[in-house]
């Protein structure tokens, strides 16, 4: 399959990505013994509105980020994390999907990023140290239910003390459900923006909002 790029005006710059196709394409050539137990749908292909509320974020935060150990969850084409590297952040990007970590790779390249590293990992067995992260993010993570306990743990896991995540959230239904969990765990979760974004495709406009996460 050839390949394509899209240009995206994201935290302070404009950025060319590369991707092999978008997610409708891409879907089309895939057999359903592809997608395996765990629906390894390529989502990763496609620049998410949260991606872009997200990258705003970190550009309003470039002084509290600069110099920090930071983690990417679900990099998929890597726009955050390079956003973040861009403002002086020390950055580790994660992805399910080696795919996604080689095109985000390539995009590091492309936009004369440097001093990003790239990790395949599943947030149910964390491939990172503990407590290792001063600051994570992650853009529109908390879309299926069976998602809220393996990120909760993730998040115990990987952040150091004082430390905090930052979680871009479109209005999905199941949110409420990571906030109850953080709740319960001694965590607490307070929204601190929200912009309003272009949707996929240049289909209107989005709203996500964007959340601080950090120990009770």
């Amino acid at each position: 399959m050839n390949g394509a790029y899209i240009e995206v005006p994201a935290g302070g710059r404009t950025w060319r990505l590369h991707r092999p196709a978008d997610l409708e394409a891409l879907w089309n050539t895939m057999g359903t013994d592809e997608f395996g137990d765990d629906e390894r749908l390529p989502y990763w292909v496609e620049l998410w509105p949260a991606s872009l509320g997200l990258a705003a974020l970190l550009q309003e935060n470039a002084a509290a980020i600069q110099g920090k150990c930071c983690l990417d969850l679900g990099c998929g084409l890597g726009l955050t994390a390079l956003v973040g590297a861009s403002h002086g952040a020390r950055v580790l990007g994660m992805d399910y999907e080696p795919p996604a970590l080689h095109y985000a790779a390539m995009n590091a390249r492309e936009n004369s990023i440097s001093g990003v590293a790239w990790v395949a990992g599943d947030w149910r067995y964390p491939p990172v140290v503990q407590h290792g992260f001063d600051v994570l993010w992650g853009g529109d993570i908390m879309y299926e239910a069976r998602f809220v306990g393996p990120v909760f743990r993730f998040l115990e896991h990987a952040l150091a003390p004082g430390g905090w995540a930052w979680v871009a959230e479109p209005g999905r239904n199941i949110f409420p459900a990571f906030q109850q969990a953080l709740a319960h765990g001694g965590w607490q979760a307070g929204r601190v923006a929200k912009h309003t974004v272009p949707a996929m495709h240049g289909k209107g406009s989005v709203g996500v909002d964007l959340w601080r996460i950090s120990r009770k």
